[in-house]
């Protein structure tokens, strides 16, 4: 019998982490599920802790991956083998609260057709709470978090990627995109968005695990390649259903990430872009003092804060 909702777990090194996030999922209230758990080629002991329970209960799925192919690969294998009438995501150091699935089926029984989502409690390595929130972590506390939120997402992505659950057919040929290292999530929920209304849980229905591991400053030349590409695909795929004063801000964020990466030639191209789409928007002033700044100077601090207010 086909089961009602297949959960797709990313994994990968964390072996510390997996067992609880398992054990989580395992533990629903609700209990018509399968989980897939997709091991992006680890080299701990994740895949021995994935076979242990894959052989004890059969809703375990196991995928191994021969190779690291990236967190989007892995969520797409997920999904591709997913035979679940609702998907629903988590990673493998996060944590699932009991009731979970269960209140979030019960509003898919109202309306089949929404993502919905929920509330995230931050909890260190050890599980402990941090007294913060995930909508307060991402500065989100006020942002629009139901209904069409389409254009509220432009401004930056605020969805606990752990706590969604849509239905499976309505993801249809929406996927991670693999030629995105770390906003393949952003623009996933974002084209979720242009199609579905969101449902938000204000009750914290998983926990988001904060730990050395999922840091990624270190490779802030990757990040910035993400910025141009997902902002570039955001103006390509709906640059004309974006109002201008979006869409100049769009403009601007892939300008900024070209100068951060040295390239301040074709960024001052993007001047004309801000300009012509909204000639009174901010950005372009903003652009053209960054362009004209030193990368730690007081003003380009200053223009920096200034930014993060208006998103």
């Amino acid at each position: 019998m086909r089961p009602t909702v297949s959960v797709v777990m990313s994994s990968y090194n964390h072996s510390k982490f997996i067992e609880e996030s398992i054990k989580s999922v395992l533990n629903q209230t609700f209990q018509d599920f399968e989980l897939i758990i997709v091991d992006d080629c680890s080299t701990d002991n994740s895949q021995e802790i994935i076979r242990k329970y894959a052989e004890i209960n059969s809703r375990v799925r196991p995928i191994f991956h021969n190779e690291n192919m990236g967190t989007a690969r892995t969520f797409n294998d997920g999904i591709e083998a997913s035979k679940g009438e609702f998907i629903a995501f988590i990673a493998s150091d996060d944590v699932w609260v009991k009731n979970k699935l269960e209140t979030q089926i019960e509003i898919l029984a109202r309306d089949e057709d929404l993502v919905v989502w929920s509330e995230g409690e931050i909890i260190d390595t050890e599980g402990n709470s941090t007294r913060q929130t995930f909508t307060e972590m991402y500065n989100a506390i006020n942002r629009k978090k139901n209904g069409q939120i389409f254009k509220e997402l432009l401004k930056g992505n605020f969805i606990f990627g752990s706590s969604m659950i849509l239905k499976r057919k309505n993801i249809g040929k929406i996927r991670f995109d693999e030629n995105l290292k770390y906003l393949n999530d952003y623009k996933f929920v974002v084209d979720l968005a242009w199609k579905y209304e969101y449902y938000f849980i204000k009750t914290p229905l998983a926990k988001y695990r904060i730990h050395g591991g999922n840091t990624i400053l270190s490779d802030k030349k990757g990040w910035l390649t993400d910025t141009i590409k997902v902002n570039s695909y955001f103006i390509e795929q709906y640059g004309s259903k974006i109002p201008r004063k979006l869409k100049a801000m769009l403009y601007y964020r892939i300008a900024w990430a070209y100068t951060q990466l040295g390239n301040k030639r074709i960024a001052k191209q993007y001047l004309y872009k801000i300009i012509s789409t909204y000639s009174l928007s901010p950005f372009w002033s903003m652009l053209l003092i960054v362009l004209c700044t030193k990368e730690n100077s007081f003003i380009r601090k200053v223009l920096r804060k200034l930014y993060l207010m208006i998103n």
